[in-house]
């Protein structure tokens, strides 16, 4: 039933830190610094012990150097 990933479309894959760090290759500390100041995309919970990051934001990241927060997310918060 699961569904390959080349079907998911990107703006709706979601990745955990390992491969986050495999496409940003930083420390697991610099990384968390850098969610916590804003400077990184911020995770998407998915349970108590489940967090991960779009692929959108990433790739954006990695494209640019940089990360801007969308508008409707800034609402969000």
């Amino acid at each position: 039933m699961n569904k390959p990933l080349e079907n998911i479309p990107p703006e709706a894959r979601l990745l955990r830190l390992p491969d986050v760090l495999e496409i940003i290759p930083i420390s697991k500390s610099s990384w968390w610094a850098g969610v916590k100041t804003g400077r990184y995309p911020q995770p998407v919970k998915l349970g108590p012990r489940m967090t991960c990051w779009r692929l959108s934001d990433l790739s954006e990241l990695a494209e640019t150097g940089t990360y801007q927060q969308n508008q409707s997310e800034d609402d969000d918060h």
